[in-house]
């Protein structure tokens, strides 16, 4: 979703967020870097930007109030892209900002860099971007080099890989009055502390478009026959395979889905539908994010799910059938004699 093989990086800005907690404070710097060598900022570029290949969801940055220019990240953010100039000072308040909301015990102190890129893809489209990424883990490196009489080794301590990206955002200058499209990234935290960097400094909120409808309604029928048919339906378990193979080929071969097709072509039981119903119902409510009975289907949302759709059935640790077609051909069992259960499976002629 997101390329940089045709971006530039114009302008950073480094400043230093230490953790209120901690009675650590802020640095701001009186400039931007010097971006003099074009090996550093080639270097640069890829520590900011390859993280965002694999990214998939695109949020909007948001405010509670419905008043988007109650954002920090949105206001400078906006000062940023419409006058160069204020870029600088524009950073230094989203430092201030970060800072303010830094006080959770475990978030670490770290660099903020602010950066303004130009010609970076997202969906096709070619875009200025404000990036804001924030490194806090550091590491010690070896560095031998030779010498006169061979080679000789040192090291240096606090130095940051550039493959591993901490935290990142990038706001991208389009949809603004919706709250622009911002791709975000969080490598180290994963527990309450995290909330943070997504939720109270960008206060960002999931686009509903068509690749998050896709995407969250392939997840909520995964999660219905894997975890919720059990407590209707005497079910086993490759008939959930085949449930969820057929909801992957409807997904596959349609352009639109309409709920109602879903329910009569891949569940194809009443009952079992109005439970799927209920349960999409209860997401809808719990996470404030409404899924459409009709919506436009994406095919890279349909290519992230079936990553993680699981069509192999594992028997104990001798065996595992990989099911891909027709469930008729495979047959459940219990032998007596052995006391132990067994599949029958039918088929033409090996490959």
């Amino acid at each position: 979703m997101i390329t940089f093989f045709e971006a530039s990086l114009e302008t950073v800005s480094v400043h230093h967020i230490g953790n209120q907690s901690q009675n650590e404070f802020y640095s701001l710097s009186d400039k931007p870097l010097e971006l003099k060598d074009d090996i550093i900022q080639n270097l640069l570029t890829q520590y900011f930007l390859k993280p965002f290949e694999k990214a998939n969801e695109v949020y909007h940055l948001t405010h509670s109030s419905g008043d988007l220019n109650l954002n920090e990240a949105y206001h400078f953010a906006e000062e940023a892209f419409e006058n160069e100039n204020k870029f600088h000072e524009a950073s230094q308040q989203i430092a201030k900002h970060l800072y303010n909301v830094t006080n959770h015990p475990n978030i670490k102190p770290g660099e903020l860099y602010v950066a303004h890129f130009q010609q970076v893809q997202i969906e096709g489209e070619l875009l200025d971007a404000i990036g804001i990424f924030k490194s806090e883990n550091k590491e010690t490196y070896l560095k031998v080099y030779p010498q006169a009489d061979g080679f000789n080794i040192d090291y240096e301590e606090n130095a940051i890989n550039i493959n591993k990206l901490d935290k990142g955002a990038l706001i991208f200058n389009t949809n603004k009055e919706n709250g622009y499209k911002v791709v975000v990234i969080d490598n180290t935290n994963r527990g309450q502390d995290t909330v943070y960097w997504k939720d109270e400094f960008l206060q960002l909120k999931i686009r509903n478009d068509s690749f998050n409808q896709t995407n969250n309604a392939l997840g909520i029928y995964k999660n219905f026959v894997t975890q919720k048919l059990d407590d209707e339906f005497e079910m086993t378990k490759a008939d959930k395979i085949d449930l969820l193979n057929k909801s992957i080929k409807y997904f596959k071969e349609k352009e639109t889905f309409d709920l109602e097709e879903f329910g009569n072509e891949v569940i194809g039981n009443d009952k079992a539908f109005e439970s799927f119903k209920t349960f999409k119902g209860q997401y809808e409510q719990e996470f404030e994010t409404p899924i459409a009975d009709t919506f436009e289907i994406s095919a890279n949302a349909v290519k992230k799910q079936q990553r993680v759709y699981k069509s192999v059935l594992k028997l104990d640790r001798n065996f595992h059938i990989y099911i891909h077609g027709d469930k008729e051909l495979i047959e459940k069992g219990y032998d007596d004699d052995k006391h132990m259960n067994y599949y029958k499976v039918y088929f033409k002629e090996e490959q």
